[in-house]
């Protein structure tokens, strides 16, 4: 790619332990240098504030998924397994898979889940409470997600521990080959096959939303070819964003106690709680696109088949949109607009399913503790895509 003289450049590795592990000093001066910038260590234009990232985010027909929303560029070179007929697609393609993906994930479907979901939040957040202290990853936010929602998709209790490393795997391809990928190449590779086996019809329970996705098939909406890789979708994209969005919101709490006793004294602030945690503290980071024609951005011209890396992260966190105040974290703030799940077409198409999981258990724990604290130092998770946290953990002062 050829980048002209007057496109600010940043030395900086996006992928590297010291941005992944605190991408916010990065994420001001990407701003600050300017709304296109490029990055010559992986030759990539970058965008990192709202207005630019939001509008090419919207902006499918320009900035392209089908090539491939990580670092590898699909036209060049192969997939390290089939694509996603929703991230890593366009229209009209995508349109078909979508329609039917809002069919499955449809208001009345995730109104039912509700009767269900709420009892096991229950029942976590009493024994939490009555043990004091706990982990809010591993104890928390790895354990309510990974039971309630593959029951809602209709996986069997047996082997659900798989679905974290093969998630891990997910996210961090999206970035460069680096030790990340390597080691989650590694962790993963005895369980990409378990995963793929159950996304097919025989081992998905009736009346489960990877059943539904088969009966989509049946219907004529999507082909039969399709509909496994629409549930291993669900599987990737369902699970661990909302894992690392629980875990940064509890992080966000105990960080903020003047929030915590917010939203202790209304607990109905716990949707608004997760909306401003994904703001704050975006469990997805960045995303790719990559441009299919000649364009300009903010009167910067980017190349066509340039790779752009659009960061989500900083794009929420920017003054210019959110105020002087972006940095604080404020549950009463009305974070609509941000872009941690996307914007466009291509917006999470599950993301109803994490905000009810979020609404019911911080909601549940915020009803039976007055106060929380961190009660040690949080250890980072490192990832390509995502940003969050390994462990985290806290005490509890019942109320």
């Amino acid at each position: 790619m050829t980048v002209a003289q007057t496109v600010p450049a940043l030395e900086d590795d996006p992928f590297g332990t010291e941005v992944l592990t605190d991408p916010y000093p990065f994420h001001s001066r990407l701003r600050e240098a300017g709304p296109v910038v490029h990055l010559p260590r992986y030759d990539l234009m970058a965008m990192g504030r709202y207005a630019e990232v939001k509008a090419s985010l919207t902006d499918w027909a320009t900035f392209v998924s089908s090539r491939g929303a990580g670092l590898p560029d699909f036209a060049k070179e192969k997939p390290w397994r089939p694509p996603s007929l929703l991230l890593e697609a366009d229209p009209p393609d995508h349109t078909v898979v979508r329609t039917a993906m809002n069919g499955v994930i449809a208001p009345r479907a995730v109104r039912a889940m509700r009767a269900r979901f709420a009892p096991v939040a229950e029942d976590l957040a009493d024994a939490l409470v009555a043990r004091g202290r706990f982990d809010a990853v591993t104890d928390l936010a790895e354990v309510y997600p990974l039971q309630v929602f593959p029951d809602a998709v209709g996986l069997p209790a047996e082997g659900r521990e798989n679905l974290l490393p093969y998630g891990a795997l997910a996210f961090n391809a999206f970035g460069p080959r680096n030790q990340l990928l390597t080691d989650a190449l590694a962790a993963a590779a005895p369980v990409q096959q378990w995963i793929l086996a159950r996304c097919e019809r025989d081992e998905l329970a009736p009346g489960g939303l990877g059943a539904e996705i088969w009966a989509a098939a049946d219907r004529g909406e999507i082909t039969h070819e399709q509909a496994p890789l629409l549930v291993r979708s669900l599987l990737t994209a369902g699970l661990d964003t909302t894992v690392y969005g629980l875990g940064n919101s509890v992080y966000a709490l105990a960080c903020h106690p003047d929030q915590w006793a917010a939203l202790h004294a209304d607990p109905k602030l716990a949707k608004f709680a997760f909306d401003e945690t994904l703001r704050w503290e975006s469990p997805v980071q960045t995303f790719f696109r990559t441009s299919s024609l000649d364009a300009v951005v903010a009167g910067t011209p980017i190349p066509k088949d340039s790779k752009v890396l659009l960061f989500l992260g900083s794009a929420n966190r920017d003054p210019r949109h959110w105020g002087e105040d972006a940095g604080s974290f404020d549950i009463r703030r009305s974070a609509a607009g941000h872009v941690g799940f996307g914007m466009g077409i291509h917006q999470c198409v599950g993301q109803p399913i994490a905000r009810l999981e979020s609404e019911l258990v911080l909601g549940a724990l915020a009803r039976r503790a007055v106060r929380l604290e961190l009660d040690g130092d949080p250890v980072p998770k490192l990832n390509n895509t995502l940003k969050g946290w390994a462990s985290i953990p806290v005490r509890v002062t019942p109320a």
